[in-house]
């Protein structure tokens, strides 16, 4: 058994590898400029199937908690017929 996985046994002909030279890979290149110029227009394209649903549940929630805040006062329990 040799170092690091050689077997021992015949060498390996016809593999091929191919890279990418590491001065022509730019994985974030336009990335931001991308952005600044398209992300607004997607963000706005976007903006009705997640700002109409948010301000629904928004506004739902305030009632709920106005709501809430009456019925435990006074004069919620007082409309209610509730003693203290």
């Amino acid at each position: 058994m040799g170092w690091w996985g050689d077997m021992g046994g015949p060498t390996q002909r016809g593999i091929i590898q191919y890279s990418v030279s590491p001065f022509q890979q730019n994985a974030m290149k336009g990335a931001l400029h991308s952005y600044i110029f398209y992300g607004f227009k997607r963000i706005m394209q976007q903006a009705p199937y997640f700002a109409v649903p948010f301000a629904a549940g928004y506004g739902l929630i305030a009632w709920a908690k106005s709501k809430n805040a009456y019925y435990n006062s006074k004069a919620g329990h007082l409309e209610h017929g509730h003693d203290e």
